[in-house]
């Protein structure tokens, strides 16, 4: 089935490819632990490549994501944004592209008074957020992005604990 047969696709570049394509695209790798459901230990991974309009992640715009609290990783979680033509970490001054709960190498995120963690993807720091909620983009390239949780709970498998869509900040 092709490009507009009903089934989900996403387009790489000029060509349409199914959710399992785009899976091996992402990781390239033979891993079970990658598609198990292990609690506690290994990782689990949310890719996302649109916002919440249903566009792609434009470098130029700024966006964010609000992660609400307990986000469900026993040892860390991590943000990592990557370049959408060569699945390379996106190359900006920042030199690393991520925010997560580990301090190195950049700066561990911080949580807001409730407890949630809301990280920002812009060209520039936006204005009142701190550097480890902060990760830059490039202008002139497309991004997508990968949540990793790391020994993932069980907020995470039963669907109780969700982060919000990645907006588009006007």
């Amino acid at each position: 089935m092709g490009c507009g047969s009903g089934r989900a696709v996403i387009s790489l570049r000029k060509t349409c490819s199914d959710a399992r394509t785009s899976f091996f695209y992402n990781a390239t790798g033979i891993t079970p632990a990658m598609a198990m459901r292990l609690r506690g230990v290994g990782s689990q991974y949310l890719f996302a490549i649109k916002d919440a309009g249903g566009d792609y992640f434009d470098g130029s715009k700024t966006y964010k994501v609000t992660l609400p609290k307990n986000i469900p990783a026993a040892a860390f979680w991590s943000l990592t944004l990557y370049d959408n033509q060569t699945r390379s970490m996106l190359k900006t001054p920042q030199k690393y592209p991520r925010a997560g709960s580990q301090g190195y190498p950049s700066p561990a995120a911080e949580e807001a008074n409730d407890g949630s963690t809301t990280v920002w993807f812009s060209p520039e720091q936006p204005d009142g957020v701190s550097r480890g909620n902060w990760i830059q983009t490039d202008p002139d390239k497309g991004w997508v992005v990968l949540l990793r949780l790391y020994s993932p709970l069980d907020a995470f498998f039963d669907k109780s604990w969700r982060p919000t869509e990645i907006e588009l900040v006007e």
